[in-house]
């Protein structure tokens, strides 16, 4: 028999999650209790949470009641964005495993799962709609279509801009890509579709593999990486090696005519050093889908720059990619329980 207790929430109902569980090649019977954490929420007020959990932690919001006596006896975990907090895995005696469906892992101790050497398996939900838009970004960016639609909603015709000493088309442009996870390998694959040049920096990687997958990459170092791209796009995580990790020292590497893109997660930026790269046009222009307060203040800084182009971190935002992603963690696990391995399990 195996047991395992889900936690649905606002974006992800704990009966889509309990679905995916029956379906996991474990122990038969399985048994699967369902939790729920502030489901009742409509989608605006359940973003206030999502913010909340992302910016301080799994201490920083309730657990469900009652999670902590059923998970004395559990095996697996499987949530959404719920917290995993130390609490409960301090009490999950014979866990075996924890299941996220989504990329961040912001909401789970991942250092007591180290401790207690549980393994942690995550899934890349919106993948493909977080790389398709990244590359929008790139045109959006470089050509200046945000830009000219917004001045000409303002009733104006606009032909000159900030970046046209060097504006080209997006095919004599190097792309280097910080982070090579599920999404930056999605992006490469785009970017090799249309010819065009990529280097890449991801310490983690093992290159061997990524050669076998028949991606065009040329490895590099941090700092050439930006000494030497036209545009730097960023897809890693946040954690306390990647916290700032862009900043000053590297924004000043790169050349006047780059341009710097996220859809990654704000911390990974030094938000000062980005806007006073910006506001001096060290670089040509960036474009970010994701901010440090949401939704962002009327007096930030950041709304003043007319070199960036702000979106409402919509990236991953499909109608279906995040309610069915219990089915692609499924789908991860059980190819976990064969082969004993996945690109997914995180590294905590």
């Amino acid at each position: 028999m195996s047991k395992v207790v889900v936690v649905g929430d606002g974006l992800v109902s704990a009966e889509t999650l309990a679905e995916a569980a029956l379906e996991l090649k474990l122990e038969k019977p399985i048994e699967v209790v369902k939790y729920h954490w502030f489901a009742d929420l409509n989608k605006e007020q359940f973003q206030e949470k999502i913010k909340l959990i992302e910016q301080n932690g799994p201490e920083a919001l309730e657990i469900p009641e009652g999670i902590l006596d059923d998970l004395v006896d559990a095996d697996y975990l499987l949530v959404h964005i719920a917290p995993v907090s130390k609490a409960m895995i301090e009490a999950a005696s014979q866990l075996k495993l924890v299941g996220t469906c989504r990329g961040g892992v912001e909401h789970i101790a991942t250092k007591e799962l180290k401790k207690k050497q549980i393994p942690l398996i995550h899934v890349i939900r919106n993948a493909e709609p977080v790389a398709d838009f990244t590359l929008g970004l790139f045109y959006a960016l470089t050509r200046n279509i945000a830009f000219s639609y917004q001045q000409v909603k303002e009733a104006k015709w606009p032909k000159k801009f900030a970046n046209d000493p060097y504006k080209t088309t997006l095919a004599n442009l190097k792309v280097g890509l910080v982070g090579l996870g599920y999404i930056g390998k999605l992006v490469v694959k785009r970017l090799n579709s249309l010819g065009i040049e990529v280097i890449a920096y991801d310490p983690f990687v093992d290159k061997e593999k990524i050669r076998k997958e028949g991606l065009q990459i040329t490895f590099v170092g941090l700092e050439e990486l930006f000494k030497t791209a036209d545009i730097v796009s960023l897809h890693v995580r946040v954690t306390p090696e990647t916290k700032n990790m862009i900043n000053a020292d590297l924004l000043s590497l790169m050349k006047p005519s780059a341009y710097l893109i996220n859809t990654a997660r704000p911390d990974i930026v030094d938000k000062a050093d980005f806007v006073e790269a910006l506001q001096m046009n060290m670089i040509a222009g960036a474009a970010t889908d994701v901010v440090w307060e949401e939704p962002i203040r009327p007096d930030d800084p950041l709304l003043d720059l007319d070199n960036l182009i702000i979106t409402s971190h919509i990236a991953g935002d499909t109608i279906d990619a995040i309610p069915r992603s219990p089915y692609l963690l499924r789908d991860v696990l059980n190819d976990y329980f064969e082969r004993g391995m996945s690109d997914m399990l995180v590294r905590t």
